[in-house]
């Protein structure tokens, strides 16, 4: 009985048609980048101080520089010493009266001023840049600063909320219309988010962002894997995930020439209309047509991949059938996923690599937006890093295995943010050189504990077992910006110390998963419980169909 894999081998695994296919289809992984990292312009939060009324008017009167205003003006950061105006607080005193003098303006106006009140800043802040951001236009600093957290995790609520049904509707519906759908409500949700007035209404359409944006880009992820060869799965699934650091350049440049963060919102909304042409363009899945008994449908689009390949079609085409049919008679459950030793070790250090993946990738990149360089610089260097990242899988995966470089890709991420944090700040371009470093290792551990996490379950159970795992990366993703903007106010590279400690235990914990290279992958609990031994069970071809909740980086 024939299998969909033979037929490909037919009419061609990667040839024109599915070239073509992957290039459309690496526009959405592209497209995805707004959302997932967005905050770091959308939520640019710049140098800024409490406005007292009357202090440029008497800034001008006296003819100060802005550093002579500010000394004179602008409370000291307590405990951040001197040189650190405050934030949050302001002096209580009338910079209106008559008589204040320009040399010793406190002095005229109080008479101790060891003891000059303080208040907070009523009258609103005053932002060092003309830029302008979701933080700048609804004052997102001092004791409303913990809103841009909110900001940022509302899309990862949405992530792990919505990759799941979106994820049953591709394999209820099929994924062309679950593509189409979500990127349609994607389209409508960042069109919204230009307009609406309020900061309620942009985090309610920020988490419905979310909701649609990461299953949609999850079903273009196992649609571009379902319609090439076995043989170069791994390769369209890593590129796929490249597509998505191409995006990041290309959301640098574009934050970069737009300073009005609703105008990016909608230049980088804007594009995704075009996406709505794979209507025409992408073709259903071929499998999910066969599994869904609608054979003559699929032997359509399989007669159209030969044509575009110029193969001629297999005469045998409709004995065709999906091996993995039989492995529907075992029912999966999550006890199963913890019921024995092996799978309960394996499910527990999957479930904390995929926290920390998410922990570490995210945290860097919000970081580095407060690090206090030239952010867009800083962004695009530590981007540039995910292209060596994905080539070091490629060349390693299979020569050396798996787990060994996923373990050294932990801890150099592990290492290279406690190096990032013990660097002065002066030395900027040592500090931003170990923060790739970092960025590099967390690259590759997000993208090798993808396609691990599905070598290490029995068939029946393949796809829950990613799902539930991978569900820890959007709870990472709702926690990291707590961990981030909360911490770098009591010491600015503390959330660097937590990075190191959360990536040396991750590169620990893999140690003690199997090495899966050259191994068959497991059919039963049996297998993957007797996977330590060196004999392997016979191979037999198996295809996988894995819904996950996976993020680009993965």
């Amino acid at each position: 009985m024939l299998t969909l894999d033979d037929i490909l081998e037919d009419v061609g695994e990667f040839d024109k048609f599915q070239k073509q296919t992957f290039f459309v289809l690496c526009l959405l992984s592209a497209a995805f980048t707004p959302v997932y990292v967005g905050v770091v312009f959308f939520g640019f939060t710049p140098e800024h101080r409490c406005f007292s009324p009357g202090v440029a008017e008497l800034s001008q009167r006296c003819g100060w520089s802005l550093e002579e205003q500010l000394n004179h003006t602008v409370p000291e950061w307590g405990g951040h010493g001197a040189g650190f105006g405050s934030r949050c607080r302001r002096y209580e005193v009338d910079w209106n009266a008559t008589g204040v003098s320009c040399t010793d303006p406190l002095g005229s106006l109080v008479s101790n001023q060891s003891n000059i009140p303080l208040g907070t800043c009523q009258d609103g802040w005053v932002y060092d840049s003309p830029r302008t951001s979701l933080v700048t236009e609804f004052n997102l600093v001092c004791e409303d600063s913990w809103k841009l957290d909110v900001f940022q995790s509302s899309v990862n609520a949405g992530f792990l909320i919505g990759s799941i049904n979106v994820g049953y509707i591709a394999d209820r519906f099929g994924r062309k219309f679950c593509l189409l759908t979500t990127i349609l409500a994607n389209i409508v949700c960042g069109i919204l988010l230009v307009f609406v007035p309020t900061y309620l209404w942009i985090v309610i359409l920020r988490f419905l962002q979310g909701l649609v944006s990461k299953g949609c880009w999850m079903a273009g992820y196992i649609l571009v894997t379902e319609v090439v060869g076995p043989k170069y799965r791994r390769t369209v699934g890593i590129l796929y995930q490249m597509a998505f650091s191409v995006g990041l350049l290309v959301f640098d440049a574009v934050a970069y020439a737009i300073s009005h963060w609703r105008w990016l919102q909608l230049t980088v909304t804007l594009p995704s209309c075009f996406l709505l042409l794979y209507y025409w363009c992408v073709p259903e899945s071929p499998r999910w047509l066969i599994s869904q008994g609608k054979k003559d449908k699929a032997m359509k689009i399989v007669s159209d991949i030969a044509k575009k390949n110029r193969k001629e079609m297999p005469s045998c085409f409709e004995d065709i059938k999906l091996e993995e049919e039989a492995d529907r008679k075992q029912s999966p459950s999550l006890i199963d996923l913890v019921r024995t030793p092996q799978m309960r070790k394996n499910t527990l250090v999957l479930m904390y690599n995929w926290f920390t993946s998410a922990v570490l990738y995210q945290g860097l990149i919000m970081h580095m937006g407060v690090a206090g360089g030239n952010m867009y610089l800083d962004f695009l260097y530590s981007a540039l890093v995910e292209f060596p990242a994905a080539f070091i899988i490629i060349v390693t995966i299979d020569r050396v295995g798996r787990r060994y470089p996923w373990a050294a890709a932990n801890l150099v991420a592990g290492a290279a943010c406690l190096v990032t944090a013990l660097i002065p700040e002066d030395i900027h371009w040592l500090k931003l050189t170990a923060a790739c470093i970092g960025r590099l290792g967390i690259t590759i551990s997000f993208e090798m504990v993808c396609f691990v996490n599905t070598e290490l379950y029995p068939t029946y159970i393949r796809n829950l077992g990613v799902m539930v795992c991978s569900s820890l990366c959007d709870i990472g993703g709702v926690v990291v910006p707590f961990i981030v903007y909360r911490l770098v106010e009591i010491w600015h590279d503390l959330p660097l110390i937590v990075f190191t400690v959360l990536g040396l235990i991750a590169g620990g914990l893999v140690f003690l998963l199997p090495e899966t290279k050259g191994r068959v992958l497991p059919e039963t609990v049996e297998d993957v419980e007797n996977f330590h031994r060196q004999s392997a069970p016979k191979a037999k071809k198996i295809y996988l169909h894995v819904q996950t909740s996976d993020v680009p980086h993965d």
